[in-house]
C-alpha cells in the first residue's frame, strides 16, 4: 500500500478520495473492471480539461470547446443509428443484415409520437 500512496502523491491525475469511496460504494463497485472504466475516464477528463485549460491560457483561445467536443463526441441518435442501419441493410441486400437492423429500427419507429 505504501508503493500506491508514494506513487498517487507524485501523479498529477489522482481522484479525491471521496470519489474513490463513491465508487466503492456502488452497488458493482466490488468489480474491478467498473472500477478502473470509471478511473480511466475520470482521468482522461482530468487530462482534456488540463488541455483546454492551457489552450486557454497560453494562446488566449477563450473557448476550447471545439476541442471538447471533438475528444468527447456525443453517441448517435437513435434516428441516427436507424438511418445508418437501413443505409447498410440497404447497401448490402441480404438478409442477414436486414434483420440485424430491425431491432434498432423498431425501436426508432416506437420512439416516434403517434
Amino acid at each position: 500500500m505504501t508503493l500506491l500512496t508514494g506513487m498517487t502523491k507524485q501523479h498529477p491525475i489522482t481522484p479525491p478520495p471521496e470519489l474513490v469511496q463513491q465508487w466503492l460504494n456502488e452497488p458493482d463497485g466490488i468489480f474491478a473492471n467498473p472500477l478502473a472504466t470509471q478511473a480511466a475516464r475520470w482521468g482522461a477528463d482530468q487530462e482534456l480539461e488540463a488541455c483546454c485549460k492551457w489552450l486557454e491560457c497560453n494562446y488566449n483561445y477563450p473557448q476550447a470547446n471545439p476541442l471538447r467536443i471533438a475528444r468527447r463526441p456525443k453517441p448517435p441518435t437513435l434516428k441516427e443509428q436507424a438511418l445508418t442501419a437501413l443505409d447498410d441493410a440497404i447497401m448490402r441486400g441480404d438478409c442477414i443484415t436486414i434483420s440485424d437492423a430491425l431491432p434498432t429500427l423498431r425501436r426508432a419507429l416506437e420512439a416516434l409520437p403517434e
